[in-house]
């Protein structure tokens, strides 16, 4: 946050304009669906928000079983939940991205059972984009739907298109620890006018357009602020130089750990599209000299945070009984894998520092 999040919030406020609606609202969805390069942009409370109300507008419900990624943060097994649905959890490949070939695998085996697969839930990793040349046909293939949770890939393309334009409709995250920020909200993207309508109705309580308050179906209350909009248009402005910053500290992990045995950067390989939102390393055990858990606890030590990479859904508590096509590589991630500091507002004393905890571990 600068002045220019300043500028644009001071603004919005003066304006008068305090509630879920205004200009800067507007502004901030036709900017953002302008450079994701979609017909529709709809601002909400929350990226999750946003996967909930498209599943909610498609009907999914109960009964329906909808394969996601097990390689992801709760919230998006949680918006499958919210709409009485089955998650059926999908295993990644080395980048951390679901599988194509499990994902087939797991259309294989739900058709065979007779189970209703009204969507597909694939989860852009750390900023990288799935392969959503292969898993946008299986969608095709199975009749389903494609949401794409592009909440960690805002600025990220793949094969030279914009992360959030793909699929039937996407969702992007502006919560306070993505790429660029409105403290807290998200936004669902779609070419779908149809979609984008009923979304923007479902999230302002399905009122009617009526003088008095008339509901014909359950709301909710998930509209974004205008004030939050502002901010997020301010944001907006800066998110080539924040991606850029970014990239720069990916490249510099890359360069201090190039010449570490069985030390690799997470979906690192080929990253040219990545908005490198976080930078995570996994570690071989059987290969290098020292592990995850070894360069953790000494970063810990120089008083810089590190956190694992996620646990995988299948693996919570909370999932008890839910099924999927697993096979093992998001386990072995988690449990060799740590995540980097890699924020835009990370200095360059600040990186020498951790630059300087790192070798203390790769060279010993």
């Amino acid at each position: 946050m600068g002045e220019i999040e300043q500028e644009y919030v001071m603004r919005a406020m003066r304006s008068g304009w305090v509630a879920p609606a205004g200009p800067d609202l507007d502004a901030f969805e036709a900017e953002v669906a302008a450079r994701v390069g979609v017909d529709h942009a709809v601002g909400l409370a929350s990226g999750t928000g946003a996967l909930h109300l498209a599943l909610v507008s498609w009907g999914v419900g109960p009964g329906d079983v909808v394969p996601v990624s097990t390689f992801t943060f709760a919230a998006t097994v949680n918006a499958i939940r919210y709409v009485g649905a089955e998650p059926f959890f999908v295993d990644c490949d080395e980048t951390g991205n679901m599988s194509p070939v499990l994902l087939q695998d797991a259309v294989d085996q739900l058709r065979t059972r007779g189970r209703s697969v009204p969507a597909i839930v694939p989860v852009d990793m750390l900023g990288k984009c799935v392969d959503y040349a292969t898993i946008g046909e299986i969608a095709v293939g199975a009749g389903a739907r494609l949401l794409c949770d592009a909440a960690e890939s805002f600025g990220a393309t793949y094969r030279g298109k914009p992360a959030g334009s793909f699929g039937d409709a996407s969702v992007i995250s502006f919560n306070g620890n993505k790429i660029m920020t409105t403290s807290g909200g998200g936004m669902l993207l779609t070419n779908d006018a149809a979609l984008a309508q009923h979304v923007r109705k479902l999230s302002t309580q399905a009122r009617e357009p009526l003088p008095h308050y008339e509901h014909t179906e359950i709301g909710y209350n998930y509209r974004l602020s205008n004030i939050l909009a502002a901010m997020g248009r301010a944001q907006l402005v800066r998110l080539d130089d924040m991606l850029k910053r970014r990239r720069e500290w990916r490249e510099r992990y890359r360069a201090l750990l190039a010449d570490q045995p069985g030390v690799s950067i997470l979906g690192g390989a080929d990253d040219a599209g990545d908005n490198c939102w976080l930078t995570a390393i996994v570690v071989d055990p059987d290969t290098s000299a020292w592990t995850a858990a070894d360069l953790g606890a000494a970063l810990d030590r120089a008083n810089v945070e590190t956190r694992p990479v996620w646990k995988p859904m299948h693996l919570q508590p909370v999932s008890e009984g839910l099924r999927g096509t697993l096979d093992g590589t998001s386990e072995r991630l988690f449990a060799h894998g740590l995540t980097l500091p890699a924020g835009s507002v990370l200095t360059d004393s600040e990186f020498e520092r951790i630059e300087h905890a790192i070798l203390e571990v790769t060279v010993a």
